[in-house]
């Protein structure tokens, strides 16, 4: 009973911080592509709110678990996570001004699972045959979802989108020691502060706002990436590194859903091909380590 209880909260926190990382994509698309703001401005104000809806949820869940003595008080994030962060944020948002969706996103997903799988395998793990055969076809769907919408990236962009990739990649696998996701988010969102600031002083002259513009930012900070990635860091202890990397190619797939209930879009033969080849991919990883693992372990002789 237990264990189904935590897969089944794996799961639901899973899913909710994959369609918050895609809404997260489209606002930043919607302010980015429409010159609403600039990236500077919008990298600001999204931070910015979120630290603000961090603490106040972290102050008024802090009321309720109120620790025994101070050794118990919960972690405050740390200042690597929060370099991560702001370098991932920065870096995605000036990226997007030189690159089209379809591209930004193939390598910002591809810097991701480089990051992450690679980090796996230098811990001393071995990826398997299914794991392998997975992820191949997990990210071959990818790729043939975005592949007629990609063109030769600018230099700048494709190196800024890496950068951003493995921030994010970095910041998941640090997540996963984490015993206190909201706290830790918070603190990292807060850590951000010093580098904010230098963002504001450096982007003076170039400022560019507009209501509409700190309105999707705010959305983004607030929603998408405060509550998003606390609720990812909570998924991430019930995942393992190459799951967690993989799923994560889901993202296109649930924007694309939501581009097709809220902006009218049409669901095309490639969209459910590329859908099926992605969600088959994380169901035979998923199966393979949840069954096949184990069962090889037992014959192992």
């Amino acid at each position: 009973m237990g264990n189904s209880h935590s897969l089944l909260k794996t799961v639901s926190f899973t899913l909710l911080a994959l369609v918050a990382f895609a809404a997260n994509s489209v606002l930043c698309r919607l302010a980015l592509d429409n010159n609403t703001i600039d990236a500077s401005s919008f990298t600001v104000v999204r931070l910015a709110s979120g630290i603000i809806m961090l603490m106040v949820i972290l102050k008024f869940t802090s009321k309720q678990t109120q620790p025994s003595n101070h050794t118990d008080r919960p972690k405050q994030g740390s200042w690597i996570s929060a370099l991560m962060l702001f370098l991932y944020a920065t870096a995605f948002s000036f990226a997007y001004v030189s690159l089209d969706t379809g591209t930004g996103a193939l390598v910002l997903f591809g810097a991701v699972q480089i990051t992450m799988i690679f980090a796996h395998v230098m811990a001393g793990n071995r990826l398997h045959i299914f794991e392998w055969s997975g992820l191949l076809l997990a990210f071959t769907g990818f790729v043939y979802l975005v592949l007629p919408d990609v063109t030769t990236p600018s230099f700048s962009g494709f190196v800024l989108m890496t950068l951003a990739g493995i921030a994010w990649g970095i910041y998941t696998l640090r997540g996963k020691k984490t015993v206190s996701p909201l706290s830790d988010t918070a603190f990292n969102f807060l850590r951000t502060t010093p580098f904010v600031i230098a963002l504001v002083l450096m982007a003076l002259p170039s400022i560019q706002l507009s209501s509409e513009g700190i309105m999707l930012a705010i959305m983004s900070g607030a929603l998408a990436s405060g509550i998003g990635y606390t609720l990812w860091y909570i998924a991430l202890g019930g995942l393992s590194a190459t799951v967690a990397a993989v799923v994560q190619l889901l993202v296109p797939i649930i924007a694309a859903v939501g581009g097709i209930i809220f902006v009218s879009e049409t669901i095309t033969q490639r969209l459910i091909l590329s859908g099926m080849m992605i969600l088959g991919g994380v169901l035979i990883i998923i199966l393979g380590q949840r069954y096949l693992l184990p069962a090889h372990a037992k014959v192992k002789p």
